[in-house]
């Protein structure tokens, strides 16, 4: 009976095992794809019959000596030109390298910082405190998540429009694009911080004022370490979701000079409809913060995560 306990147990564990290794290769293989094409040659690319990979000798065979990768997609994506002022002896003159990732980092980053900030205050002050429309104000900052972007765009532009008239000193469309984004991700943002800071005992803050702490430092050296995880979880989700956001940014941006990553690769499409290899390289660049935020932060998102739903 044991016996055939460890044996169903070792049978459930390896058709779980297979089970994840088919969902992950084929969630794998358009990125897999896109950064092989981006290797490729335009004439290995529009070959027929076509080939996976560019490496088939003049009689049919394989072979690895026999590859042909090519860098010619990212030289046409960062147009490396020689530059007597730059230390490397060469500046990237690419458009998507000089201004697009740039401004959606800049977008990303200040619109996750300022989330994270008015997130945690806000969701601090619901979950500890009790006041006059505390459930209304809930519910209206949770159905507000419901309201797509996409309906708010010609109210959006309008305003955009009219500030721009205005003459505001200091004021450009790329503090109106992080305004925008603020608004529509901050209030999801308050729910999960407050559901982190419910979490929370209030006894351990109550704890530190009796030590001799104050309201504030018991906030910010006790409870705000304890719900860091889920601040990462919110400043990690603000910014995926600011640096792949198109239409907002390609309506409400009147310079190209301030549009995000989304609009250069759409850019690219235009120009570059035949020369696949090209657009895969753009695509792979705009991709590549994303993987190296995610690698760097994997274990604060899924401490995030994991703790998230156990509290849930």
């Amino acid at each position: 009976m044991n016996d055939s306990g460890i044996s169903r147990r070792g049978w459930n564990s390896m058709f779980a095992n297979i089970a994840i290794l088919f969902v992950l290769g084929f969630a794998m293989l358009p990125i897999a794809t896109t950064l092989l094409i981006s290797f490729k040659g335009e004439g290995d690319i529009i070959r027929k019959p076509p080939n996976f990979l560019p490496c088939d000798t003049p009689d049919g065979g394989f072979s690895l000596s026999e590859c042909r990768w090519s860098v010619e997609g990212y030289q046409r994506v960062i147009a490396p030109k020689p530059s007597e002022t730059s230390p490397v002896g060469f500046a990237l003159t690419g458009h998507m390298v000089r201004t697009y990732i740039p401004n959606s980092l800049l977008y990303a980053t200040t619109t996750a910082l300022l989330v994270v900030l008015l997130a945690g205050l806000s969701g601090y002050a619901f979950s500890r405190y009790r006041f006059r429309g505390h459930a209304l104000l809930m519910t209206g900052i949770l159905a507000i998540t419901g309201v797509p972007l996409l309906t708010n765009l010609l109210a959006l532009y309008q305003m955009g429009v009219t500030l721009r008239k205005a003459d505001i000193p200091f004021w450009d469309d790329r503090i109106f694009i992080v305004a925008v984004y603020m608004g529509f991700y901050l209030p999801l943002s308050v729910w999960i911080a407050k559901g982190f800071f419910d979490a929370i005992p209030r006894e351990l803050e109550e704890a530190a004022v009796i030590d001799g702490c104050t309201p504030v430092g018991a906030l910010m050296r006790v409870t705000m370490p304890l719900a860091l995880p889920g601040l990462m979880a919110v400043f990690l989700l603000t910014f995926v979701n600011v640096w792949n956001e198109f239409i907002a940014g390609y309506l409400l941006i009147a310079k190209n000079e301030y549009k995000p990553a989304m609009f250069g690769l759409y850019e690219f499409l235009g120009q570059n409809i035949i020369n696949l290899q090209v657009i895969a390289a753009a695509c792979i660049l705009i991709a590549l913060p994303m993987v190296i935020l995610f690698l760097f932060t994997r274990r604060s998102f899924f401490k995030a995560m994991v703790e998230g739903a156990v509290k849930g």
